[in-house]
């Protein structure tokens, strides 16, 4: 079991108490049509990241090395799947536009889509897969974290709900990450090309933008800047205990969050999207 920061989660009706004080969370603020479209995109994001990493990870579905795995990729890709509804419907709600969770979902083409460039790489081997979901865990605890203080009642809400889920998600590839690093030469050399391989898609989690600055200035969300440190405390830890060297590169491919993606996102939705573009509207 790694040795990790506190994970412990918050008691949820603490935070409630704290808010209804006024405690824990900046004070309620007025809803502009400016801060009304920049909340709209951070929920966009943080839905877009879980639906995206959901429908990756569940690639691996009856592919797994072993069935013990199989089963726990198969919960991780539910409990973000589950969390995407909870962002896209929130943010459906917000803006006004009578647009559901689905809609948001199948409805939307590859450029409105507003998730980090990491979650939607390919899959690669085993390895690389664990990697990748350890390296977004440990950004997704810390954010959820700070999310359960949000001056949005919603949004901290589906923050302390998602980080029960998250805090699993994270000890279990943290867990996996060190065993594998710090296994067989195999397993060692394939997780520091897998670190390298993904490392300069981690930046793009921390670079903000105005819709950033909107919703941190009105106390909804964290800057995303100042997750670093968090972040960086997890990661280096894991990575010393799994005998991994930490990247030095420091370029951070980006554009996810504006819209701007690779071609992988197309074949995903794609795939995601077809049943629901071949007939409209479709229910059973």
């Amino acid at each position: 079991m790694p040795s990790l920061p506190d994970m412990t989660t918050p008691n949820v009706d603490a935070l409630a108490a704290e808010r209804a004080a006024g405690q824990g969370a900046a004070a309620p603020v007025e809803m502009t049509p400016d801060l009304q479209a920049a909340l709209v995109e951070f929920l966009l994001r943080m839905g877009d990241n879980t639906l995206i990493l959901g429908h990756r990870v569940s690639e691996w579905c009856g592919h797994s090395p072993v069935l013990e795995e199989d089963i726990a990729l198969a919960n991780t890709a539910l409990d973000l799947i589950g969390q995407t509804q909870l962002w896209l419907g929130l943010a459906g709600e917000i803006e006004g536009q009578e647009r559901t969770a689905d809609n948001l979902a199948y409805l939307r083409d590859a450029a409105q889509f507003r998730n980090v460039l990491l979650v939607e790489r390919p899959n690669g081997d085993f390895g690389n897969t664990l990697m990748r979901q350890f390296l977004f865990d440990a950004w997704h605890h810390v954010m959820l974290t700070a999310l359960q203080r949000s001056s949005d009642p919603r949004v901290a809400e589906i923050a302390a709900k998602a980080i029960k889920e998250v805090a699993y998600h994270l000890e279990r590839s943290a867990d996996l990450v060190i065993r594998l690093g710090d296994g067989t030469e195999e397993s060692h050399k394939r997780m520091q090309a897998s670190l390298e391989d993904n490392w300069s898609y981690t930046g793009e989690l921390f670079v903000a933008d105005d819709s950033d600055v909107a919703v941190a200035e009105a106390g909804i969300a964290p800057a995303p800047d100042s997750l670093r440190a968090g972040w960086d405390a997890v990661v280096n830890d894991v990575l010393e205990q799994a005998t991994l060297k930490r990247p030095e590169g420091t370029y951070v491919h980006q554009g996810g969050k504006r819209g701007i993606h690779t071609e992988h996102l197309g074949y995903i939705l794609a795939d995601m999207q077809f049943l629901q573009r071949a007939y409209p509207g479709a229910t059973w």
